[in-house]
């Protein structure tokens, strides 16, 4: 007995025999082959070699497996399991086609592409409608895609059409006949992916199948010229993505059917994947529904997303291995219906590949077709697999009975399977490298944008250092309260919960549901009530789910009016705040004034956030990290509390003896001379720096701003006025630089001094004196003199020695410079605008403070910054020293013996003797000057000092406005200050230790 089987024509004893006129003889030798590649090539072709392809099957089993995984990581059990149970009805119809012969080709073939296009016609009549196109048929519980069906009936009967022996115009113009109808239903539905696949298909098969180019070429050319005008059938939705592929954009918003945000979306999806994928990552499912179509159109970077790049690979690996071992299998069926329909098959599993993987990676418009046999959808599924099991059973039945096949010549394989092959394979792989190329340089960048638009937080703000002066007292520190916030779509449904948070806040639960009630879903948060530190602290301990807390901004200035000018207050930062710290959030607080601004960047913290992840929609479904708001830095000031009340308890009792005093301004400092450590820093009058809040009480506000005197501004450093006879320093400073008269000539004055027929007159009248003696009793007469023998420009060189017209540099915001006219800065400068410099009148305006640095020079050779920052810390922690710029030694320093001295006997014999019974040695200048700019009396009263001579560690200057004079207004507060300091000397200039800068 002979049987035919694989190629072989084996007798009854089992012996065989090779046929010679095998045209694959090579393949068949036993021989072992000279060179190991074709080892490994023939043991791979071998496998499934024989009437059943295990690599097909195991292609399609593990396409079949990879879509469950994805469906279970993304919609569920059910979805899952509906695609099992499809997948299984499959294998059924694959196992019985298998079994099939091939002349059942033909009929199933028809069969399928008249129910195809009757079902086509009934869903234009009687489909299903989802997202604006009619695709569907429903029978009860079960939804059917007649076009998917369609793409097997035109597969079937092209190829018998085509496999046909009719002659090449007839297989042409009956194939071209055939696939009319299911396009243009499908075109008439609107589905435009799938007719534009059951095109290519249809082109596919004409090549394939041998179709002469003679018909093909006119046949192309009519397509191209016609195809441009198929863009008046495309809707709305199908030019946005023909125009998000063009453009490259990806515009659209969560959850909306945007080409352009369904691309990003995978993109997203697909470098977020990593390796090995984040299906066991509890938030996956968040993340996925950011991803349209992720069952379906875009299973393939769901895929990759939930299961890996790995998986990725494995399902391309698996379309591939599919597609070759379908070309393979064209060559096995003994006719040509049988070949054409595995040639067929695989240009359209390749196709679809190529085209839903372009799509996923934006490298081609998202068409909207699956991925075959992965994505979602029971009609592809099953007919992918009938077709594979129709594949399958004509290679059999091919391979059982090639004995009596026609001659080769007569039945030709089909054309360019192979080279078609490799053209899929190639795109395949180019595509595959792009998408690891993505993970790989992108992929940080795509994973955190995904991770950006799943989040939504609220700031944590940072709580603000706290401000002391030299020894730890308080000046500035926030409140220590918080803000209760609830998470409305996390919270509402947790009754219990409900009623805990109502029980801690003192908030009654039915008011709290009432609200959560009637909050958006999509709202993020709502505020339940203010509470204390403690009761936060409790609220913390209780951990529930959708509460949170965020620190009161609001800032607390325990001094009040005593310190506003110099602390300042904080505020939500303005533009020029956003220019000056570029980075700062939206809604920051910031120091707007004094202190506060100034040490903004060391006091101000970094702000904390609380996440929640919500879904494309807005809506929370989940508590995000935490990152805690790192505290700013405590800062110490050179300030002593005690001195400082001292001092404006001095100036309010200057200013409130002044009559008419109501607009008047009062200023003093008291600093270290050697280091500009500013121990003091008064301003009169004042406000209330609590009004700032937040929240602003802007009653308070409105007043602060309106009253008279400009309580808002810090007038030791940012108002100026004429110093007066204080100012006699300078001049005498700079008779010390340029000698025009030595200080130890006595000379004539008297009651005035006559210049050209001007006459300036003294505060009294006075005999002969020297410089030191002039200095005592502030004699007019003498200063006029010496400045009109000095000439203007030594001495305002001297006074811009001496920091004269310039910032002083104090850390603090707006000082002003002051005001010092040359003669080449001033338009008319006249003999008598030197004359009247000389006793600190004319054009010039000091600050307090500068008055106060210009008396430090004087007394000690050194010309100091002044500093109220001493040094930045942590709570508990070690404290680091803040330096200013190291004092600027005078040329003129040894000069300025007689200056001092002058100053020294002010106050034995002169003009300041009330500072007589302080106990140590003290040096002072008194002032009086006309200002035209006061409100009340025309005069500034002036007083500064320093001590002890010789060595001082104080400098007090003081300037009240008012009719008086500096040693009856000033005066008295100086005296005051000195009183207080040398009684507690050591106690103030101590303070804790510090670590050097």
């Amino acid at each position: 007995m002979l049987t035919i089987e694989h190629g072989h024509a084996q007798a009854s004893s089992g012996r065989g025999r090779w046929w010679p006129w095998r045209r694959d003889r090579w393949l068949r030798d036993p021989r072992p082959q000279r060179h190991p590649f074709w080892t490994l090539f023939n043991a791979l072709r071998r496998i499934g070699s024989g009437t059943f392809d295990l690599l097909a099957i195991v292609a399609v089993a593990v396409l079949v497996g990879l879509g469950v995984l994805n469906l279970d990581a993304v919609g569920g059990h059910t979805l899952a399991s509906h695609q099992l149970a499809t997948a299984a009805a499959g294998l059924v119809l694959l196992m019985v086609f298998w079994r099939s012969r091939a002349r059942l080709l033909t009929i199933l073939g028809w069969l399928s592409y008249v129910t195809a296009v009757l079902c086509l016609l009934a869903v234009l009549v009687i489909g299903v409608k989802a997202f604006g196109a009619t695709r569907w048929l429903s029978l009860g519980s079960l939804t059917f895609q007649p076009s998917e069906l369609a793409k097997l009936g035109l597969l079937l009967t092209m190829a018998a059409v085509l496999g046909s022996n009719r002659p090449s115009w007839q297989r042409f113009v009956f194939a071209v006949l055939l696939a009319l109808p299911p396009i243009a239903l499908t075109v008439l539905e609107p589905d435009l992916s799938t007719a534009a696949v059951l095109v290519a298909l249809a082109v596919a098969m004409l090549i394939i199948g041998r179709v002469p180019l003679r018909f093909l070429l006119p046949l192309f050319g009519g397509v191209a010229v016609v195809a441009p005008l198929a863009i008046h059938l495309l809707r709305p939705y199908q030019l946005a993505r023909v125009h998000a592929f063009v453009t490259s954009t990806s515009a659209g918003t969560p959850g909306s059917a945007s080409t352009g945000w369904a691309v990003s979306q995978a993109h997203i999806a697909l470098a977020s994947g990593g390796l090995f994928g984040r299906a066991r990552d509890p938030l996956h499912l968040v993340l996925a529904q950011y991803l349209p179509d992720r069952e379906t159109d875009l299973a393939l970077a769901s895929l990759v997303e939930e299961w890996g790049l790995l998986a990725g690979v494995v399902a391309v690996v698996a379309a591939l291995i599919l597609v070759w071992r379908l070309a393979l299998a064209s060559r096995v069926p003994r006719t040509r219906h049988g070949m054409l329909v595995g040639a067929g098959l695989a240009v359209l599993i390749g196709v679809e590949a190529i085209v839903s993987l372009g799509g996923n990676l934006g490298l081609l418009p998202l068409a909207g077709v699956p991925f075959p046999v992965l994505s979602y959808g029971g009609t592809a599924v099953v007919v992918h697999m009938t077709a594979l099991g129709m594949v399958l059973g004509a290679r059999r039945d091919g391979a059982r009975r090639r004995l009596w096949a026609a001659p080769r010549w007569r039945n030709p394989r089909p054309r360019l399977v192979r080279l078609g092959a490799l053209g899929l394979t190639a795109l395949l792989v180019l595509f595959g490298f792009y998408g690891w190329q993505l993970q790989r340089d992108q992929g940080p960048a795509l994973a955190a944008a995904g991770q950006v638009e799943m989040t939504r937080c609220v700031a944590l703000p940072a709580p603000r250092g706290t401000v002391t002066d030299r020894h730890g007292a308080v000046l500035a520190s926030d409140v220590d309260a918080d803000r209760v916030l609830a998470v409305p779509a996390l919270l509402r449904d947790q009754p219990a919960d409900v009623t805990r948070l109502a029980d801690l806040t003192g908030t009654p639960a039915t008011q709290l549901r009432s609200a959560l009630a009637a909050t958006p879903a999509t709202q993020l948060s709502i505020q339940v009530a203010d509470v204390p530190g403690p009761t936060a602290a409790t609220i913390t301990a209780a951990r529930l789910p959708g509460v949170l807390l965020v620190p009161d901004p609001r800032r607390l200035y325990p001094t009040g009016p005593l310190l506003a000018p110099v602390l300042g207050f904080v505020g939500i930062a303005t533009a020029d705040d956003v220019q000056r710290w570029p980075n700062l959030p939206n809604g920051e607080f910031v120091g707007r004034s004094g202190i506060e601004e100034e040490y903004d960047a060391v006091l101000r913290g970094v702000d904390g956030q609380q996440c929640v992840y919500v879904d494309p929609a807005g809506k929370p479904v989940a508590m995000g990290p935490r990152r805690a708001p790192v505290p700013g830095a405590n800062l110490r000031l050179s300030l002593d509390l005690g001195l400082q009340q001292q001092l404006t308890a001095g100036l309010v009792t200057a200013l409130g003896a002044e009559p008419q005093a109501r607009g008047s301004v009062a200023a003093g400092v008291a600093m270290d001379p050697h280091t500009g450590a500013v121990l003091a820093l008064a301003s009169l009058p004042s406000y209330d720096n609590n009004i700032y809040g937040p929240p602003i009480n802007q009653a308070g506000r409105r007043g602060a701003a309106t009253a008279p005197g400009t309580p808002m501004l810090e007038h030791a450093t940012e108002s100026v006025a004429p110093p007066g006879s204080t100012f006699k320093l300078v001049v005498a400073s700079a008779d010390m630089v340029n000698p025009v008269i030595p200080p130890d000539k006595v000379i004539p004055t008297g009651g005035e001094f006559d210049l050209g027929g001007h006459v300036f007159h003294n505060w009294k009248t006075l005999g002969p004196m020297d410089l030191v003696q002039s200095i005592a009793w502030s004699n007019d007469v003498y200063f006029y003199q010496l400045a009109w023998a000095l000439g203007a420009d030594p001495l305002i060189n001297t006074a811009h020695a001496l920091g004269v017209g310039a910032p002083s540099g104090i850390d603090l915001p707006g000082e002003s410079p002051g005001y010092l006219g040359t003669p080449r800065t001033v338009q008319h400068w006249y003999a008598g605008s030197t004359v009247i410099l000389g006793i600190g009148q004319g054009y010039l305006e000091v600050t307090p403070l500068q008055d106060a640095r210009w008396t430090a020079a004087v007394s000690t050779g050194g010309l100091v910054t002044p500093r109220l920052g001493l040094a930045a810390g942590s709570a508990g922690g070690a404290y680091t020293a803040i330096t200013g710029p190291a004092p600027t030694a005078l040329p003129f320093a040894a000069a300025l013996g007689p200056v001092q001295d002058g100053m020294r006997q002010a106050v034995t014999g002169g003009t300041a003797h009330q500072l007589t019974d302080i106990p140590v040695p003290v040096g002072a200048k008194t002032g009086t000057a006309q200002d035209p700019s006061s409100v009340n009396g025309g005069l500034d009263d002036w007083m500064t000092a320093a001590a002890p001579m010789g060595d001082p560690s104080i400098v007090v200057t003081a300037m009240v406005q008012g009719p008086g004079e500096g040693a009856t207004s000033a005066g008295p507060a100086v005296n005051a200050t000195l009183q207080y300091y040398f009684a507690r000397e050591a106690q103030i200039v101590a303070t804790p230790p510090m670590e050097g800068p």
